[in-house]
């Protein structure tokens, strides 16, 4: 994957607005989603999906779902 920041402009700590991170497939060519990080939770907005319509995970659930999966 091709992760890329799409705002530079944060401080060390992630507040309300958070961060958004681009992912594109291996050659970069295709745009799979954003990823955003709030102090909050974790929200995926697959291909042009907005903030508002993505898939939002809590950090404690988060924190549980990677936890269980295999290493």
């Amino acid at each position: 994957m091709k992760v890329s920041v799409k705002d530079l402009n944060v401080s060390m700590e992630i507040k309300n607005s958070g961060i958004e991170l681009d992912v594109y497939s291996e050659d970069g060519k295709q745009h799979l989603g954003d990823l955003v990080v709030t102090k909050s939770a974790v929200t995926w907005c697959p291909g042009r999906t907005t903030k508002a319509n993505g898939h939002k995970v809590k950090w404690a659930a988060f924190i549980e779902l990677m936890e269980a999966q295999p290493k």
